[in-house]
């Protein structure tokens, strides 16, 4: 006989996983995709339940399988949030817990067994965790305060398990509710740790994570004390609905996020772009307005770019704009802006307190800088820059006006280091790239 009671939450779960990964797949990343998984095991979970009141083999198998997938759900939203988790020791800790909490839910959902078994069992969802985090601890130093914290959740648990688990059917309904407590009130832990904003999605994801943690303990509670009250399953399925809405609200608050990002950023060295380069200025000009002092503009312009590009390709035409962006972005301080305004052309903001002489001895140590030659795709690349220095308020009054005397002077600059009809050199010797390739 199957249980089509749970039709209707498995129609509505997988609806709700079709739309989430609809949205994870435009903006996909390792979070959304382990989310996505997540939700998965989500709709086994009730595509299994159907199968529960199957009777013999076949209804344990589909009640393991149910259950399991609900933990399996839980420890990867969990895990999708630890910022760690690429470390080996993470994956250790997550690989131990889906296969600690499987066991434990096949026992019990094979149960009775002997005292020893169940004792053993419930000791695994402490001491295993405790000895890999003792082991990173050991070998790498590497302690983090949501680590902590998971391994106090499950020494609890495990303490738990072992003072009601032997107390005959009552006891093993309240450790079977306890294992997944303990996975979703991780889940809040998790979450409260990586999202702590005030927007919306983290808002609704971290109340539906408690709602959802709490059913386990205020289901049992009522069922015991009050048996008469009867309350619809769908209303304990309700923290999961919640939870994905709020998991798709912060898809979005995400990627809407990033397409700002990318509207006031350059797309390949990640620096800003023209447009947020020039509300920078505007500001660090106001600013040396108010108080009565100085601002520089420094723009800086790579000599012979183009020749890299027709040589040795533009793949490494791109590493060389990185590698620069990572040079100036090194060197600067924080309350400065190094900005990407042209296809080789670099900017810089220096905010008070800066001089001229400063300025000057700035933009000489980054052309200087760029002297150096560079190893990049197999080949040693050297390459000059021009600069051009203008300061507010000696050159320039306002925004357009200090891009203009810091243009002319690029420009003259550039001018002197190639030589031409006459023009005495500012620099000494001529500036050109030196390609040599180490690849054989």
């Amino acid at each position: 006989m199957l249980s089509w009671s749970t039709l209707p939450d498995l129609g509505a779960v997988a609806l709700l996983t079709c739309a989430f990964g609809s949205v994870a797949r435009r903006g996909q990343t390792t979070l959304s995709s382990l989310w996505l998984t997540g939700w998965i095991m989500i709709a086994l979970h009730f595509a299994a339940l159907i199968f529960v009141s199957a009777p013999g083999v076949w209804g344990t198998i589909a009640s393991i399988i149910a259950y399991d997938a609900l933990a399996w759900g839980g420890l990867l939203f969990m895990w999708a949030c630890v910022p760690y988790r690429n470390r080996t020791s993470s994956r250790g800790i997550l690989a131990t817990l889906l296969a600690v909490n499987s066991l434990y839910i096949g026992l019990i959902s094979t149960a009775p067994h002997p005292a020893w078994m169940m004792i053993a069992a419930a000791s695994l969802f402490a001491v295993l965790p405790l000895c890999l985090a003792a082991a990173s601890l050991r070998r790498h130093g590497f302690k983090h305060p949501l680590r902590w914290a998971l391994l106090l959740v499950q020494c609890a648990l495990t303490a738990f398990l072992l003072s009601v688990q032997m107390r005959g059917d009552n006891g093993i309904d309240l450790a079977f509710n306890a294992v997944f407590f303990t996975v979703y009130l991780s889940c809040v832990i998790h979450f409260w740790f990586a999202y702590r904003r005030n927007t919306a999605g983290a808002f609704v994801t971290l109340a539906g994570f408690l709602a959802w943690a709490l059913v386990f303990v205020i289901a049992p509670a009522l069922a015991r004390l009050y048996p008469a009250l009867h309350v619809d399953s769908e209303v304990w399925n309700l923290p999961k609905y919640v939870v994905a809405v709020g998991m798709i609200l912060l898809l979005l608050e995400d990627q809407i996020e990033h397409n700002k990002f990318l509207a006031l950023h350059d797309d390949l060295t990640g620096l800003p772009n023209r447009r947020l380069f020039q509300d920078r200025l505007a500001n660090a000009i106001e600013r040396a307005r108010r108080g009565g002092s100085r601002a520089a503009l420094l723009l800086i312009d790579l000599d012979h770019f183009k020749d890299v590009n027709d040589t040795v390709g533009h793949h490494v035409g791109d590493l060389l704009l990185k590698r620069v962006s990572e040079i100036f972005l090194g060197r600067m301080r924080r309350s400065d802006t190094v900005a990407r305004t042209g296809g080789d052309e670099f900017s810089v903001i220096l905010e008070d307190p800066i001089s001229r002489d400063d300025a000057v001895r700035v933009g000489r140590m980054l052309t200087g800088l760029l002297q150096q030659p560079q190893e990049l795709a197999g080949h040693t690349i050297s390459i000059g820059a021009s600069v051009g220095i203008g300061v507010f308020p000696e050159d320039a009054t306002d925004p357009e006006g200090l891009c203009i005397a810091a243009d002319l002077e690029m420009y003259a600059d550039k001018y002197g280091a190639r030589g031409g009809d006459g023009g005495s050199s500012r620099k000494s010797g001529p500036r050109w790239h030196r390609m040599e390739s180490t690849q054989g």
